[in-house]
């Protein structure tokens, strides 16, 4: 049965998106113009950190006023040299606006920043963007007693469903629920991807008003996670050709084998805990929220969990470590080890077996 997704008439465009209360608070005082002197963008979402950044600028200084702008980058920052800066008059403008990214003060150095905000001039407005912040750092309670702070998080699946279709929307196609699922498992939650991702489907199906299955498949290139599970899955099924051929896959595409050792460990590690909670009794939508999985994602976890025995992926887990150790003390080279990994967790039960016992033989 047909059924395409389409955003929901409310839903705002990107820049807007709102699925917290503090996005909710922020556009309210940016509509309004009731803005704050000082705000801390944060979270793992970097395109969502971005376009807020963006827009918080636009709101504070308008367009073109770039001589009251002062934007500071990286960890050489001189907390004493931002706060002479905030000091100073604004040029014919109301306010002085101060960007600071990626300084690292909101874990080690802001005390000096931390301290001024507590009276900063009437005319300084400050806007931090962060990927990592300590919330006990004196920095952040600043922030949060003198403006607001903003987690700029992966959206859950909805409302990135909900973004996705709008952005196809947006050039007049529309796609079903099964093939937005498969979109996003093949992109992953990464949204800078997924919009580029976006782009080229509308491009390749330039002609056409619906997006499909084949189109995903023909333009969007698959995330190095999604081909760990399809390796991971290659294990489950004994099927060692195919994970072989997924393992050089990641190689000709310049994936260092170390990586790759360290996501299939991961892999291996979300089952085990995937394999527990199920066996706990979780169902799939809790077993996602514990060990950080979208909604459509966690049911495939739940499959592939299934296929392995609990002691299976506890050795899977042991035999990771040792790889990782034989290569950093040298005795196997790096591609070799991953190789022989691959090799081992995809043998048929019979056969591995029959080696153990010419092992002990």
């Amino acid at each position: 049965m047909w059924r395409s997704i389409c955003p929901n008439n409310n839903l705002d465009r990107l820049s807007h998106i709102t699925y917290n209360h503090s996005m909710k608070k922020l556009n309210e005082e940016i509509r309004e113009g009731t803005l704050k002197q000082a705000y801390l963008l944060c979270g793992d979402e970097a395109y969502l950190r971005r376009q807020y950044r963006d827009r918080v600028k636009k709101a504070l200084m308008g367009d073109g006023d770039l001589m009251n702008l002062n934007c500071f980058e990286g960890k050489g920052i001189v907390p004493g040299e931002v706060i002479d800066l905030a000091q100073t008059m604004p040029f014919l403008a109301e306010r002085r606006v101060l960007v600071i990214e990626n300084s690292g003060f909101f874990k080690k150095g802001g005390e000096d920043l931390a301290a001024y905000l507590a009276d900063p001039a009437p005319s300084a407005y400050f806007l931090f963007v962060e990927a990592e912040v300590d919330k006990r750092s004196k920095l952040y309670k600043a922030v949060t007693a003198k403006g607001r702070v903003i987690e700029c998080k992966t959206p859950d699946d909805g409302v990135l469903k909900r973004w996705v279709a709008e952005l196809l929307m947006k050039d007049g196609k529309r796609i079903t629920q099964r093939d937005l699922d498969f979109f996003l498992e093949k992109t992953g939650t990464d949204m800078e991807n997924i919009r580029g991702e976006v782009e080229k489907l509308v491009c390749y199906a330039l002609e056409r008003d619906v997006v499909t299955a084949q189109d995903i498949e023909a333009v969007c290139v698959r995330q190095i996670g999604s081909r760990i599970f399809d390796m991971v899955e290659a294990v489950a099924d004994k099927k060692q050709k195919k994970a072989m051929e997924l393992y050089y896959d990641l190689l000709t595409l310049k994936e260092p084998p170390m990586r790759i050792l360290f996501l299939i460990a991961r892999q291996f590690n979300l089952l085990l805990q995937v394999k527990e909670l199920k066996n706990k009794g979780y169902d799939t939508r809790s077993i996602g929220e514990k060990v950080g999985l979208k909604g459509f994602i966690a049911g495939k976890y739940v499959s592939q969990a299934a296929k392995f025995k609990e002691a299976e992926l506890k050795r899977a887990l042991a035999d990771c470590v040792e790889t990782e150790e034989a290569v950093k003390t040298g005795r196997m080279n790096d591609v070799m080890s991953v190789e022989l990994l691959i090799v081992k967790s995809s043998m048929q039960p019979a056969k591995s077996a029959v080696r153990q016992k010419s092992a002990d033989g």
